[in-house]
């Protein structure tokens, strides 16, 4: 194993739709699973960490949720990717629905779900790791986690870059989406 990625869903590897509850609205984002299938192939280990705060929030319901997740994994398994391990975070402290209001250590920034990975997927602590999303919430749940950070410019990535400049706040690089992710991660430069 050469290292494990952890990526955001929406926006970085599926279209940004709001709260997506309906699978049939679930779009890959162009070079997505592509770059996911170069990264394994070269040895890495493809994680997803994803808040879903519309548990919570009541904007879909944990069906609706478990039908988005099965045709996400389908769709990425359709195009030859498959994940070794993807987790959900439901909560937010503002939640509507009491049973998914709590404040937890899942919800990105937080590092409970990119810990749990780790230790089910047996990574040491000398494994080299990545963490990519279109969020400034992802680049500091890499920051907590000593990974390497990358933004990406689709779903979120542009306004939030500007925003993290203004509280200055920083990914360790900025990048247009998953293509030149996979490229980056892979280079002499970018990647060891």
């Amino acid at each position: 194993m050469k290292g494990i990625v952890f990526l955001d869903r929406d926006g970085t590897l599926i279209e940004e739709a709001g709260y997506l509850r309906d699978p049939a609205a679930l779009r890959l984002l162009p070079g997505a699973a592509e770059a996911l299938k170069r990264l394994a192939s070269a040895g890495y280990r493809i994680a997803v960490v994803s808040n879903q705060a519309g548990l919570a929030r009541g904007k879909f319901t944990a069906g609706e949720m478990d039908a988005v997740h099965r045709e996400f994994v389908s769709a990425f398994m359709r195009e030859g990717v498959a994940f070794d391990a993807v987790e959900y975070c439901p909560h937010h402290p503002e939640g509507v629905v009491a049973s998914y209001r709590e404040t937890c250590d899942c919800r990105k920034p937080g590092t409970g779900m990119a810990d749990r990975i780790l230790r089910r997927l047996g990574v040491p602590d000398s494994c080299p790791r990545w963490v990519v999303g279109d969020k400034m919430t992802d680049i500091l749940m890499g920051v907590r986690l000593g990974a390497r950070t990358i933004l990406v410019g689709t779903g979120y990535g542009n306004r939030e870059k500007s925003e993290g400049e203004r509280l200055g706040v920083a990914p360790g690089t900025f990048l247009p989406g998953m293509r030149e992710v996979a490229e980056w991660i892979l280079s002499a430069d970018g990647g060891h």
